[in-house]
C-alpha cells in the first residue's frame, strides 16, 4: 500500500511507516491541482496544516482510506466529504499540548519584561534601561479562560511560579477546577481580577470574539493578555482600541484572526504594546516528533490490521457491531452535541438507558459517541471517539448505563439524563425505518424532529400565530425552514419549536426572533 506526505513532518514519521512495510512518497509544497492528480494512487495521505484536503482532493481519491493529521486541527480537511466516502480522519490532539502550554508561558514572560521591544531598541544601537523596565509575576493572579488539558498544563506552570490560579470556564464542575488549585469564577470577574489573563479554548460560535470591548473595559490598566490558542476568541479590533488607548498594559498574540497575517489587516502589529509569534504555539522540534511518530503508527495500525486510534469521524468497533448499531451511533453523537448546547453549569452526571430492542447490542460504540458528541461543541478536533471518555473521566464526570427490555412506544429507545451544577435534561431518541434519527423527546415535550444540522430552538406560547410571524421574520432574513417541529407539554400552555435551517442563524437574526411576541427564549444550533 502507498502512503503520499504532502506536508512537512519530522522523519521519524516516515521510517515508521516505511519499517511497517508501506510504499512513502513524500512530496511537499503540492498546488490542489496537483495532489487531485496523483491522490488516487494512494492508500493513506499524512498533513499538517498547509495542506487543503477539500471535497474535491476526497472525491479524486478512488483507494484513500485514511487522511492522517499530524497535529489537533482539522481546519484544512473536510471531514464530511471523507466520512460520506468512508475515509477514516485521524489526528493527534495530544501531541503538541505541554508545547501550546509552555509558549504560553514564554510569551507571558517576554510580555510582562518587554524582552521583544528591549531587544529590538538595543539592536537599534540604544540603552533604554528605565523605559523597559517590567513586573514581577510572583504573587499577581493569573485568569485563564478555559481550564481543559493544556489551560490546566499551563496552569500548573503558573502555580509553579507562585502565581494564585483563577479560571472561566462554563463547562467544568467546580469541584473538578478546585481539585486543579484554581478558583472557579464568572468571565467578568477573571477580567476584573486578573493581572494576566491567558486564552486556552478552542474557536467555536460560542467562544468567538470573546473578549471584546466589555472585558477590556473590565481590565485592570496595567493588565497583561495573552492568547496562543485559536485566532478570533479576542476580537482583534476591539483589542487594537485597548492597546491604543493604555486601557490595558499590553498583549500578545500567537494566533489571529487572518493567518497568515500581516500589518495590512493586523493593526496590532503598529503598537509597541503589543508582542507576537507566527502561530508557533505547536513549533518545537519535541512536539513535532511526537506528532510524527503518533500519527504514523496510527496510519500504520489501521492500514495493516484495521485498529482505529483518535478518528474523529468512525468509532472503534468491528464492522459486524457497526452495521447493527450504526443509526444509533450517529443519533447518540446528534443528541450529545444538543445536550451541550442547551446546558447550563458544568457537566457532572450523564445517565444513559437503552430500551428495548436496542439493550440487546453491544452499546459501548452508542455511549462513546454520545460523549464525543456531548464534548465537541466545546473541544472541537481535540475530542474523538477514542478519548472522549478520558475526557468525562478527567473532569469528573460520572457516566453510568443501564438496559431495560421494555420500551411503551418504540422497538429501540435511549433515553439520556445530563446533569450540571445548575438543573438537569433529558433528551430521547429512536431511528425510524433503518437509518432516519428522530428526537422524540426533550425534557417534558414530545416531538419527532431531526436532530441534524442547523437549528433553531424556540420556547414559546401555546397561542395562535406565534410559527407565523416566526416563519415570516426568518424568512424575510433569507434562512429557508427546511423542517419544521412542534412539540408541546400537556396544560402548560407552552410550545418548542424546533426548524431545521439550509443555514445557521445569525446573533442578529437571533435577537430579532427572542423580541417577538409570545416568545419566551430562543437559540441556535448547530449539530453533526
Amino acid at each position: 500500500m502507498k502512503i503520499l506526505i504532502s506536508d512537512n513532518l519530522a522523519p521519524v514519521g516516515e521510517k515508521i511507516l516505511q519499517d511497517a512495510g508501506f510504499d512513502v512518497d513524500v512530496r511537499t509544497g503540492l498546488s490542489p491541482e496537483e495532489l487531485q492528480a496523483i491522490i488516487p494512487a494512494y492508500d493513506g495521505l499524512v498533513v499538517r496544516s498547509a495542506t487543503k484536503v477539500t471535497a474535491e482532493i476526497i472525491k479524486a481519491a478512488d483507494r484513500l482510506k485514511v487522511v492522517g493529521r499530524a497535529g489537533i486541527g482539522l481546519d484544512n480537511v473536510d471531514v464530511a466529504a471523507a466520512s460520506q466516502q468512508g475515509v477514516v480522519v485521524m489526528n493527534t490532539p495530544d501531541g503538541n499540548a505541554i508545547t501550546a502550554a509552555e509558549h504560553a508561558v514564554a510569551m507571558m514572560l517576554a510580555l510582562t519584561r518587554n524582552i521583544p521591544q528591549a531587544t529590538a531598541s538595543m539592536k537599534d544601537g540604544k540603552w533604554e534601561k528605565k523605559k523597559f523596565q517590567g513586573r514581577e509575576i510572583t504573587g499577581k493572579t493569573m485568569g485563564i479562560i478555559g481550564i481543559g488539558r493544556i489551560g490546566r498544563i499551563f496552569a500548573e506552570r503558573a502555580r509553579g511560579l507562585q502565581m494564585k490560579i483563577i479560571a472561566f470556564d462554563p463547562y467544568m464542575p467546580k469541584e473538578t477546577v478546585e481539585k486543579i488549585g484554581a478558583e472557579l469564577v464568572s468571565l467578568n470577574e477573571l477580567c476584573r481580577r486578573a493581572d494576566f489573563i491567558s486564552v486556552h479554548v478552542p474557536l467555536t460560535p460560542d467562544t468567538k470574539h470573546l473578549l471584546g470591548a466589555e472585558q477590556f473595559k473590565l481590565m485592570k490598566p496595567d493588565a497583561l493578555l495573552v492568547d496562543c490558542a485559536r485566532g478570533g476568541v479576542v476580537e482583534e479590533k476591539a483589542l487594537y482600541e485597548a492597546l491604543k488607548n493604555q486601557t490595558i498594559r499590553g498583549a500578545g498574540l500567537d494566533v489571529f484572526e487572518v493567518e497568515p497575517t500581516s500589518i495590512a489587516n493586523c493593526p496590532l502589529l503598529e503598537l509597541d504594546n503589543f508582542i507576537c509569534t507566527p502561530h508557533l504555539g505547536a513549533s518545537t522540534a519535541e512536539a513535532q516528533e511526537n506528532v510524527a511518530v503518533a500519527i504514523a503508527g496510527q496510519m500504520a495500525d489501521f492500514l495493516r490490521d484495521g485498529t482505529v486510534v483518535n478518528a474523529v469521524n468512525v468509532p472503534s468497533v468491528s464492522a459486524e457491531v457497526l452495521a447493527r448499531v450504526g443509526p444509533y451511533v450517529s443519533l447518540a453523537e446528534m443528541i450529545g452535541s444538543l445536550h451541550m448546547q442547551i446546558a447550563k453549569g458544568g457537566i457532572e452526571e450523564v445517565n444513559i438507558e437503552y430500551c428495548g430492542d436496542l439493550a440487546e447490542q453491544i452499546t459501548t460504540s452508542i455511549t462513546v459517541a454520545f460523549l464525543k458528541g456531548l464534548f465537541t461543541p466545546i473541544l472541537r478536533e481535540a475530542v474523538n471517539y477514542v478519548n472522549a471518555p478520558l475526557i468525562a473521566k478527567d473532569r469528573g464526570i460520572r457516566v453510568t448505563e443501564s438496559k431495560t427490555g421494555r420500551s411503551e412506544d418504540f422497538l429501540s429507545l435511549m433515553s439520556i439524563k445530563v446533569k450540571t451544577s445548575e438543573g438537569e435534561n433529558i433528551l430521547a431518541g429512536t431511528v425510524f425505518g433503518k437509518k432516519e434519527p428522530r428526537l422524540v423527546r426533550l425534557n417534558t415535550f414530545r416531538l419527532e424532529a431531526l436532530p441534524q444540522g442547523p437549528m433553531l430552538f424556540v420556547y414559546n406560547n401555546d397561542v395562535p400565530g406565534v410559527i407565523g410571524q416566526l416563519a415570516t421574520t426568518i424568512g424575510n432574513a433569507g434562512i429557508n425552514i427546511a423542517r419544521m417541529t412542534v412539540g408541546r407539554e400537556q396544560d402548560s400552555g407552552r410550545n418548542i419549536i424546533l426548524l431545521n435551517t439550509d443555514t445557521l442563524v445569525s446573533r442578529e437574526l437571533l435577537q430579532q426572533v427572542r423580541a417577538l411576541n409570545n416568545i419566551n427564549d430562543a437559540m441556535v444550533l448547530d449539530l453533526p
